[in-house]
């Protein structure tokens, strides 16, 4: 296999070549390390990155199948780690400046159980300050470019993930996602982004356990080798104690196709955002493919309302509470992004009557989305407002100026974090100028299995993994 075969090549295709001998951890690391050599300087992607070790840990994976021991079902295949996950004994800064020269004493859970599966650790990407908003640019690491346009955001705040799948620096990337931080970056980088239901993967992203709405999840090039990720790091762990046992081998249950479905099709999922047209007649199109695979599919929206102030109130806010203690906010302007403190200190002003009030909507929402559902198997929708924009503006032009507004007004995702299901973005197709366009899957609690195998079965009536971006190695 030549480089770029080897590059380029699905995960779950890598593995069995790696298992049967066909190429060694060794030459699949000499790759992918040359290539992070030569893009990332271009793309900001990983923010940690030793060659050495890498090339060292392939190694000993290639000595371990010499010496006839079991090997892991990711054995040699590379991955990411986003740097606001813990990797033991690297720093775990949240891509803040004031945080400089925290290290991680442990792994966290995906970390460990990623490592424990045989893949290869490649490095740590590149997140927003906190991970606090839907773009990758910090005080500490500076911006990740999208690799479909440079100078435009990759999204975030798994940006820095989703950038390496995209350009090939990583057949496999580690994300977590809040409001969406893991479908924002695969819907602007053209690349699959899954978030699981609550409870399948287990989570320590935050020091409080009262959190639902965070989740880790997969990027990757495929639907195929989302679902083989997903198996390696979910079932249960002490530390989260609303982890759920694993599905019985959900890569395989994907392969089936699914049975006729019913599917809703929302164009705004109900928040009113103005939807930028090309987007919108994308999605719209990659919706008619469900009806093309025998679904029936119907224009029809969750009949929920106030959702970006349940959001705003009842978790984003809230959320970033935690961090209110943890320096001098006001002393770090300059040094932190503006936003990201007023975020903070916006916790100061939220009374409780305003959680309580913003609680119960989240309450109205899941029950609005559950009776809906009752009709349907699926909803659809775009997962963002918008394709990449530049990397001057924080949102797309014609966001609302409040902090609120800027965070929260272009997203279609936070819906889901308010609520435990499945939502997943797969690759639409692009604007006219070559930006990728994202589509969102979501089902109901615990529907994982359908919702990958409907992306899957997406993603063969139209294969989008053909596509990469123009970058010179």
């Amino acid at each position: 296999m030549n480089a770029d075969d080897i590059a380029w090549a699905q995960a779950t295709e890598l593995r069995d070549l790696l298992v049967a001998g066909d190429v060694s951890a060794v030459e699949v690391a000499t790759v992918f390390a040359d290539r992070i050599e030569a893009l990332n300087p271009q793309l900001n992607a990983y923010v940690y990155f030793d060659r050495s070790t890498v090339l060292a840990d392939a190694a000993e994976l290639d000595a371990r199948r010499g010496r006839g021991e079991d090997l892991g079902p990711l054995h040699g295949v590379p991955y990411s780690i986003k740097c606001l996950t813990d990797v033991a004994g690297l720093p775990a800064t949240l891509s803040l400046k004031p945080f400089v020269g925290r290290m991680a004493e442990r792994d966290e859970v995906v970390a460990h159980r990623m490592r424990e599966a045989g893949g290869l650790f490649l490095g740590l990407t590149n997140a927003p300050e906190a991970g606090y908003y839907g773009g990758t640019n910090s005080h500490l690491y500076g911006p990740t470019h999208n690799p479909w346009a440079h100078d435009h955001t990759a999204g975030g705040s798994s940006g820095g993930a989703a950038a390496a799948v995209a350009a090939g620096l990583s057949p496999l990337s580690q994300g977590t996602d809040g409001g969406g931080s893991v479908r924002i970056p695969a819907s602007l980088c053209g690349v699959v982004g899954f978030k699981p239901s609550l409870g399948r993967i287990p989570q320590r992203i935050t020091l409080s356990r009262s959190a639902t709405n965070l989740f880790h999840g997969p990027l990757t090039r495929t639907v195929d080798d989302a679902a083989l990720m997903y198996d390696v790091v979910t079932g249960p762990d002490s530390s989260d104690f609303l982890s759920l046992p694993a599905e019985p081998a959900i890569a395989s249950a994907v392969r089936q196709t699914p049975e006729r479905l019913r599917i809703a099709y929302s164009p705004d999922l109900g928040t009113g955002y103005h939807i930028d047209p090309e987007v919108a007649s994308v999605v719209r199109a990659a919706a008619e493919a469900f009806s093309e695979l025998g679904a029936s599919v119907v224009e029809a929206t969750p009949p929920w309302h106030d959702l970006e102030k349940a959001m705003w109130e009842g978790v984003w806010v809230p959320g970033y509470a935690g961090l209110r203690d943890a320096a001098d906010w006001r002393s770090f302007r300059g040094e932190v992004d503006d936003n990201l403190i007023e975020l903070v200190l916006a916790s100061e002003k939220l009374t409780e009557v305003d959680f309580g009030r913003a609680d119960v909507l989240r309450g109205m929402a899941y029950d609005a989305f559950e009776t809906f559902m009752q009709d349907f198997d699926l909803l659809l929708s775009p997962t963002l407002t918008s394709a990449a924009f530049p990397l001057s503006q924080f949102a797309p032009s014609w966001v609302g100026p409040s902090v609120r507004e800027q965070i929260l007004g272009w997203l279609l995702t936070y819906p889901f974090n308010m609520l435990p299901m499945p939502a997943i973005s797969v690759p639409a197709g692009f604007t006219s100028d070559g930006r990728p366009v994202g589509l969102q899957i979501a089902g109901r609690h615990l529907t994982d299995a359908t919702v990958l195998a409907s992306a899957r079965a997406f993603e063969t009536a139209r294969p989008w993994q053909q596509n990469r971006p123009q970058m010179a190695v």
